[in-house]
């Protein structure tokens, strides 16, 4: 029962199940406390944000036809953001809120946090949990959101200097149509809303993070994650993929629409995503590098005490067989001797293959091709899908 109690904390920590927005869905709703009725909340969120869009800009003439340069039908951009982002962005929250507990608990279940450190421990839980509810956040969200991301962002620099479905572009100012009165005030902050609550979500994760590499950690050097034990953190990663995913179909977006209405070429953004997956990749796994001073000190610990051991046993073995003062009736072949001297060895392998953060080459790729995977189809406007195949055929063959 004391065993239960202690991980309730642990067992119910989740960095989706609060906040405003949280509360608002649960009284409308759209989600339950386990974050169900997801299909719901997605069915409701495009309701509000693609489709008075799609309906204004048919009142308004510009859903197709040739009275504007870009009409909406054509408006590709707006339609990943809003079909496709938006829908990860939500999807995102079961996967995460499904991992989330389960790896929290992994700090206590496997030992790490010492006893004496426990308060602390559910201290960090509760302080993250009220930065998650926090009110203020999330009203200083939407206020960026408004101020920068529309005001700003959007209308200055990520917005076609064409005329479109949502506006005409008239001596450097944007001459909004209905429709794009809805896309500046409710779709486009909606989206942009959800997007930065994810980095805010993460910022909580890293601050927690962070104050439990404060604590004195029961790692060990002989643990086959090659992490000290702390291997399992490297699973929060791969739960953030969707996030990851979403941000790369919105710059996909951005791209094909300079691609097909403002001549660009696919190569002009490679520093773009170059930086967007070297950005998105450490806001995932730097947080997890917190924990690299006490992986390397307690790797510098286990290989000087797993050294010492080494020396005496190998110095005995030594003594025993080869300067022949083993006993006469015992015999080399079949003793008990050779095998704890490959397993001396195999483990001393171990401490020297110890990472110092808990996560290995393999997560980064992982991270970084769901990242680019969006990007993908984009390289068909550069090659036919004949030559494309051709040229990874060669690449393989």
């Amino acid at each position: 029962m004391a065993t239960t109690h202690l991980l309730d904390k642990e067992k119910n920590f989740s960095l989706v199940l609060g906040g405003p927005l949280y509360q608002l869905l649960i009284k409308t709703r759209l989600a339950t406390a386990a974050t169900q009725l997801l299909r719901r909340r997605m069915i409701f969120f495009i309701l509000i944000t693609w489709v008075p869009l799609a309906l204004l800009s048919m009142i308004e003439g510009n859903a197709w036809g040739s009275q504007v340069r870009v009409p909406f039908i054509y408006d590709i951009e707006m339609h990943i953001r809003l079909l496709l982002a938006l829908p990860l962005l939500v999807a995102a929250e079961i996967v995460v809120h499904k991992r989330m507990a389960p790896v929290v608990s992994q700090f206590v279940e496997r030992g790490i946090i010492q006893k004496k450190d426990r308060a602390k421990f559910d201290a960090s839980i509760d302080s993250a949990i009220r930065w998650r509810n926090s009110i203020v956040a999330e009203v200083v969200l939407i206020a960026f959101v408004y101020i920068v991301g529309v005001g700003i962002v959007w209308r200055s620099q990520l917005a076609l200097d064409v005329s479109s479905w949502h506006g005409i572009a008239d001596g450097g100012q944007m001459q909004l149509s209905l429709a794009g009165w809805w896309l500046g005030l409710i779709s486009l902050p909606f989206f942009q809303f959800l997007l930065l609550r994810w980095y805010y979500r993460l910022f909580i994760w890293a601050r927690f993070l962070w104050q439990v590499s404060r604590l004195h950690l029961n790692l060990t050097a002989l643990h086959p994650d090659r992490c000290g034990g702390l291997g399992f953190l490297s699973a929060m990663g791969y739960a953030f993929s969707p996030v990851l995913f979403a941000q790369g179909t919105m710059l996909a977006g951005l791209i094909a629409s300079r691609v097909f209405f403002a001549g660009a070429k696919l190569p002009e953004f490679k520093l773009e995503l170059a930086g967007l997956v070297g950005l998105m990749v450490f806001v995932v796994l730097g947080p997890l590098l917190v924990f690299a001073p006490k992986l390397e000190e307690e790797r510098r610990k286990g290989a000087r005490a797993y050294g010492t051991l080494a020396s005496n046993y190998i110095r005995e073995f030594q003594q025993k067989w080869m300067m022949g003062h083993s006993p006469e009736k015992e015999a080399l072949v079949g003793s008990a001797d050779i095998q704890s001297l490959a397993d001396l060895g195999g483990s001393f392998d171990v401490i020297k293959e110890m990472k110092v953060f808990p996560f290995n080459l393999r997560t980064v790729i992982q991270l970084s091709i769901a990242t680019l995977l969006p990007v993908a189809p984009l390289l068909l406007t550069m090659f036919s899908l004949e030559e494309l195949l051709q040229r990874l055929l060669s690449m393989v063959l």
